[in-house]
């Protein structure tokens, strides 16, 4: 590219900065007029803001204050922020069947050193048209400097200032850094794993277009609507966040910064297989003896059997609280099993479960709503909601009796009244009818 888009970006960049920096000397100096009405001191200052951010002599301050940083693609400070081990700068293509920093086309350097000096980075880094002034001094095309500087001297002054941060320094461990002492021929070689900042870099920039483009906006919009869209949604699910700087994420390095000191991790857990079932049609109720919600339960069925048969009096607060934090398990186990059938593809599927009691079949079957109005009806009456509250309670006292023959109709009551069940109806419930709506 013609060199010109560069030098509007670089004239640019140096007034941002300089605006910035007058908007600030403008507001200290109305507070200080207050107490003072120096006028030609104010002048005076301005006027050495003015001349500080002039663009030959920004250039020539930004050079001189590029050796402060260097720029890398592994960080050794994402470690620990007092690590004063190397950092490294490598682009180099590797081997497609590992997922790396070779695998990427392209990299995206950070910047470590001085924070102080992650404005001249920006300079280097920012992509303007497919170029930057980085990439320039890579392939040393100088022409955006040299419509800038006064004469050669000064150009050569900039570019060898500018390029000081593209020199790495010399490989060097630190005792704050990871160091693994790895067994060779004749000894140890000390190994020294740094951070993948870049390829951390080209995640992030993958998944906040995944998650927070507008495109991804409108494919949410359409999935929520059930409409069509031409692209998938992508969704990430059980990630976790690093942090890393604290509150100042621009010490560890000038990506990190521009991150808010996050990055996200993946789940790294192997994928569970499930075989694809067919809708029980043949399910007589979901608290069926060999059903597998009873499957699911009878860890925690079993240890509450054995505590309430050794327990003297149930009116013991201790007992009390364990007993409920049983049957809320068990609660929890429930609603997680109905969910499993309460699956949108299997919408009607109770038509052809005869054998399920109704209420039963308004609970499991919300989609239904959608092709039946008088099974609708029947369900927003929502009576459904309190016969299920029975069908646990009887249940849960039936599998008692086997140890505990003296349950009955206060334990009942207790069971189909707790909180949790009404808690995880109205959450089910919530979801459900969301999406109907």
């Amino acid at each position: 590219m013609e060199g010109r888009a560069l030098v509007h970006f670089i004239t640019d960049y140096i007034a941002s900065r300089k605006q910035a920096k007058l908007e600030k000397f403008e507001k200290e100096a109305a507070k200080r007029s207050a107490q003072s009405d120096d006028a030609i001191t104010f002048a005076a200052e301005r006027q050495a803001i003015e001349t500080q951010y002039a663009p030959r002599t920004w250039l020539t301050d930004a050079a001189r204050r590029a050796g402060q940083i260097s720029l890398v693609t592994h960080a050794a400070k994402f470690t620990h922020g007092d690590a004063k081990c190397s950092s490294i700068y490598l682009d180099t293509q590797g081997d497609d069947r590992y997922l790396s920093s070779a695998s990427l086309p392209t990299l995206t350097a950070d910047a470590v050193g001085n924070a102080a000096a992650l404005d001249v980075a920006k300079l280097l880094q920012t992509q303007v048209e497919g170029d930057s002034l980085l990439a320039c001094l890579k392939r040393g095309d100088h022409r955006a400097l040299r419509a800038l500087a006064q004469d050669d001297a000064q150009l050569a002054l900039w570019v060898e200032g500018f390029n000081r941060a593209l020199i790495p320094a010399d490989p060097a461990s630190h005792k704050l850094a990871k160091q693994v002492w790895f067994p060779v021929e004749d000894g140890y070689h000390l190994l020294c794993p740094l951070f993948a900042t870049s390829f951390a870099q080209g995640v992030h920039e993958k998944m906040v277009a995944a998650r927070f483009s507008d495109e991804a906006k409108s494919i949410r919009e359409a999935h929520k609507s059930r409409q069509w869209y031409p692209q998938p949604l992508v969704m990430f699910r059980d990630l976790a966040v690093m942090n890393f700087g604290g509150t100042k994420p621009q010490n560890i390095s000038a990506l990190n910064s521009a991150r808010g000191g996050r990055v996200w991790l993946l789940s790294a857990q192997p994928p569970v297989w499930k075989k694809t079932d067919n809708p029980p049609v043949s399910m007589r109720s979901i608290f069926a003896s060999r059903g597998q919600f009873q499957i699911e339960a009878r860890t925690v069925l079993t240890r509450l059997s054995q505590l309430m048969s050794r327990s003297e009096s149930y009116s013991n607060m201790p007992i009390r609280k364990a007993v409920d934090g049983y049957v809320d398990a068990l609660i929890d186990t429930l609603f997680m099993h109905a969910s499993t059938l309460q699956q949108e593809k299997w919408q009607g599927w109770t038509q052809d479960a005869r054998q399920l009691n109704d209420h039963q079949q308004l609970w499991l079957d919300p989609w239904r709503c959608q092709s039946d109005d008088v099974f609708r009806q029947n369900r927003e009456r929502n009576e459904w909601q309190e016969k299920v509250a029975d069908d646990f309670a009887r249940w849960l006292n039936s599998n008692l009796r086997q140890k505990i023959p003296d349950v009955a109709k206060a334990e009942f009551q207790h069971w189909k009244t707790r909180p949790r069940f009404r808690q995880r109806m109205r959450e089910m419930e919530a979801v459900i009818q969301e999406v109907l709506q």
